[in-house]
């Protein structure tokens, strides 16, 4: 049948056949590009995508890691301090020692050490670790009302008038203000002494029973500016 056509059909119809063909093998050509190329770069963010998750994932852990260890010392300090309060001073040192030795930049051990070995009678060495706690942390108030109170225990009042003055630079406690008047208490000082425990008061009704019961008081317990604030 094919024969039977004139040539002007037979060219015609090789003409169509042709554009047909160039038309397919181009357009096969454009898909199979497109189909190698896109998984190239779909591994490629594939591949940094993990790599980037990774990377996040072990810095996630190394977070969670210090924040478990710091908690855990916490706990552990929280254990000395309250030793301290309960006049358990020598397992006190031995409670913040362990948390020095896994943390030797733990300012707050130190401090409660230090005030535990001076109660302990160690006065020396207790001031080391309570100035090794403020070299880490030089504005760390209860570090320097430690110091304060070190210094008043050892019967070195003007040092320890120093201090209290130091900590009340970075905070505003009660029981520096306290401090302060047993000293002046101490010394017969009824002016500074009622001065800084009304202070002491204001900030905290009870302690008109402390003020009672305090030992220091009874140089300036019978004058009238002692009886006015405390009754």
């Amino acid at each position: 049948m094919f024969n039977n056509l004139s040539l002007k059909r037979k060219l015609i119809i090789f003409s169509i056949l042709s554009i047909v063909s160039i038309y397919f093998i181009y357009n096969g050509e454009v898909k199979n590009k497109g189909i190698a190329e896109v998984p190239k770069e779909t591994k490629k963010i594939n591949t940094e995508s993990k790599q980037h998750g990774s990377i996040k994932n072990v810095e996630d852990k190394k977070i969670t890691d210090k924040e478990k260890k710091n908690k855990k010392l916490e706990e552990k300090y929280n254990a000395g301090y309250k030793a301290f309060f309960d006049k358990k001073y020598e397992e006190a040192i031995k409670i913040e020692d362990e948390v020095i030795n896994e943390d030797n930049k733990f300012y707050k051990a130190y401090n409660v050490k230090g005030i535990a070995l001076c109660f302990n009678g160690d006065f020396n060495e207790g001031m080391k670790n309570i100035d090794k706690a403020l070299e880490i942390k030089p504005d760390y108030g209860y570090g320097r009302f430690n110091k304060a109170l070190a210094y008043e225990l050892n019967g070195k009042y003007e040092e320890a008038l120093q201090w209290y003055d130091k900590d009340l630079q970075v905070e505003n406690y009660i029981w520096s203000y306290y401090g302060k008047a047993s000293i002046y208490g101490r010394r017969g000082d009824v002016e500074n002494a009622v001065k800084n425990l009304k202070i002491a008061i204001s900030m905290d009704k009870s302690i008109k029973e402390e003020a009672k019961a305090e030992s220091d008081f009874d140089p300036i317990r019978k004058s009238k500016e002692f009886i006015d604030l405390v009754e």
